[in-house]
């Protein structure tokens, strides 16, 4: 007698356009939003704004101001939420913008435009990602890490249990708009800050853009220079090739390469109660992960040296009293706990030669780690 199958198994896929857009003044008349604007049709915009860009570059507010005025599927005033990594180390912006989402009644033929640096562009695409199963939200990034990495991913989270990024989905932005004209107003360590980033994804995939940074530190810390403005552009195109061209976007493989250097990045912003920034944490990161690729045999000292000399050149720190913490050495396991299955780590045997390891001596970790202190 013949049974019946009572198993199907039906594939499918869903397309997506990565819209990354690269201007100097997104919101002048037929500029980039006007585009986005024209070419979504939205019935409504909700505009959310990190407190750092609403206080501090009074130029972009007037640009906002007049875009705003002009747009007329614009809800009321902006919403103005906290920046920094606050944003995402409780509730608060999240259940600030699902409130202005129900009372401006936005359904998902609306969008939220969110301008901020990471921690606000990842709590508030969360909240976008969660209302009504998904309401379309547009990024424009105003840190040189975001403009650089973050903005352009598809991750959006807020941190729980004192654990980066503990609650979080992969949600595409509609649309990313790097406007170079935000970063004018940022400080200097957190215009250092984002370089950590490039060099980082320099590291794993593109060694032309590694010496590029390396001969140009003094232009790039000069912050009315164009040299940042073409390593921001290169290391957001890197990382969005990476999400569209990996095969890989949400993360269901074992490596998860952009993610060199953070297992102890991630895990010193907790334990410095998130003093340090994250740029300043993976490079502490990328310091201990070219180290321990060395001392395993796989790098070049001169090269790993190398590495840590440029940070140094930068500013950047690649050590800190927590590195003692006998907590550190968790963060390995709670990465793997974040990727899944099997810990993968990427180590390098050379610049944009990447490896992936399965298991980390700690022995070897703590002499990498004697050795930066």
């Amino acid at each position: 007698m013949n049974s019946i199958s009572n198993a199907i198994d039906a594939s499918f896929s869903v397309s997506w356009t990565h819209r990354l857009r690269f201007t100097t003044c997104a919101f002048e008349v037929d500029g980039v939003l006007d585009t986005l604007v024209a070419e979504f049709q939205p019935h409504k915009i909700l505009i959310v704004v990190d407190s750092g860009v609403a206080t501090k570059n009074q130029t972009f507010q007037n640009s906002l101001l007049n875009w705003s005025s002009r747009t007329p599927c614009v809800c009321t005033e902006p919403t103005i939420v906290a920046g920094g990594e606050t944003a995402k180390n409780d509730d608060c912006v999240v259940n600030q913008v699902l409130l202005a989402v129900n009372e401006n009644d936005l359904c998902r033929k609306s969008f939220i435009l969110v301008i901020g640096g990471g921690a606000v562009l990842d709590a508030v695409g969360y909240a976008a990602s969660v209302a009504h199963r998904g309401i379309p939200i547009v990024r424009v990034p105003s840190t040189t890490l975001s403009q650089g990495d973050s903005g352009v991913g598809v991750k959006n989270g807020i941190n729980y249990f004192g654990k980066k990024n503990f609650k979080g989905v992969f949600t595409p932005p509609y649309a990313v708009v790097n406007d170079s004209s935000l970063l004018t107003s940022l400080n200097d360590r957190q215009w250092r800050s984002g370089i950590s980033e490039a060099i980082k994804v320099a590291l794993i995939k593109d060694e032309k853009l590694f010496v590029e940074i390396e001969s140009n530190v003094s232009d790039l810390l000069d912050k009315e220079s164009s040299a940042m403005s073409s390593v921001l552009r290169k290391s957001a195109e890197l990382h969005l090739h990476h999400i569209t061209k990996g095969g890989d976007p949400f993360e269901q493989d074992a490596a998860r390469p952009l993610d060199f250097g953070h297992w102890a990045a991630h895990k010193l912003e907790q334990l410095t109660n998130f003093e340090l920034l994250h740029g300043e944490a993976v490079s502490i990161g990328l310091a201990i992960d070219v180290l321990c690729s060395a001392r395993l045999g796989y790098l070049e000292t001169g090269i790993a040296e190398r590495v840590i000399s440029l940070l140094h050149r930068f500013g950047l720190p690649t050590s800190h009293a927590e590195l003692l913490n006998p907590l550190l050495l968790d963060g390995i396991e709670e990465f793997r706990q974040h990727l899944g299955g099997t810990l993968t780590l990427l180590m390098l045997a050379g610049i944009a030669e990447p490896i992936d390891i399965h298991e980390l001596d700690t022995k070897v970790v703590r002499q990498v780690i004697d050795e930066l202190m």
